[in-house]
């Protein structure tokens, strides 16, 4: 990861601009401590590369709508049976 992510003169020029913060960019270690996903960043990470959301090859809203909560459905279903084990 470019470390140029973790200056802190980026961090303060940004909100200048009025972007976001940029939480999906794993944060430097060699600066100091590490910082943590949260716990949408790690959902939404999961959904993409676990459950086939990276690249959607449908075409049309409805079928890409379905194609994502199907995703979801399943991300929901994993959560539930790693809770009762």
């Amino acid at each position: 990861m470019d470390a140029a992510y973790c200056s802190t003169e980026f961090r303060a020029h940004s909100p200048t601009l009025n972007h976001l913060p940029l939480t999906w960019i794993d944060h430097n270690p060699r600066r100091g401590q590490k910082i943590e996903f949260s716990a949408a960043d790690r959902s939404t990470e999961r959904l993409k590369d676990e459950f086939g959301n990276k690249i959607l090859r449908v075409k049309g809203d409805s079928k890409a709508m379905a194609h994502l909560m199907f995703g979801v459905l399943t991300l929901s279903a994993d959560q539930l049976m790693q809770l009762q084990e």
